[in-house]
């Protein structure tokens, strides 16, 4: 009986799981977690650019506004102003159409920013509607 026991085969091991599978339920954990850290760290960037941007701008406007000097006017004017010639009719029909169309294609941010987009189509609509347009 020893002999038959020492000569048979150990029983098959049963097939190891994969790492993968044996934490199976750890994989939407993980990418969760995951996207959570991109996505903080993707607004906290975009909020450092934004902020960035407007210390910027203001640094820069608070600069020109204390370091510019006073506009005098020259004593030594040599040349004399020059008068440009009137804009034709038909070119500031043209125009104000340009700039009705411009004016529609602007997404208001606000309520206020929409009523004086509004308030400035009604006044190239009159523009357009009137029969003599005013001298650019």
């Amino acid at each position: 009986m020893a002999a038959a026991q020492a000569s048979s085969p150990p029983p098959p091991q049963p097939p190891k799981e994969s790492f993968a599978r044996r934490y199976k339920f750890l994989w939407p954990l993980l990418l969760t977690v995951n996207l959570g850290v991109g996505a903080y760290l993707f607004m906290r960037t975009k909020r450092k650019d934004i902020e960035e941007n407007v210390i910027a701008t203001v640094s820069t406007t608070a600069q020109t506004t204390t370091t510019e000097k006073p506009l005098l006017p020259s004593p030594t004017i040599t040349e004399p102003i020059k008068l440009l010639e009137p804009i034709p009719e038909d070119h500031q029909h043209q125009l104000f159409k340009w700039m009705l169309e411009e004016k529609r294609k602007v997404k208001p941010k606000d309520p206020e920013e929409m009523k004086h987009l509004d308030e400035e189509k009604a006044i190239l609509k009159q523009f357009l509607r009137a029969k003599c347009l005013p001298t650019i």
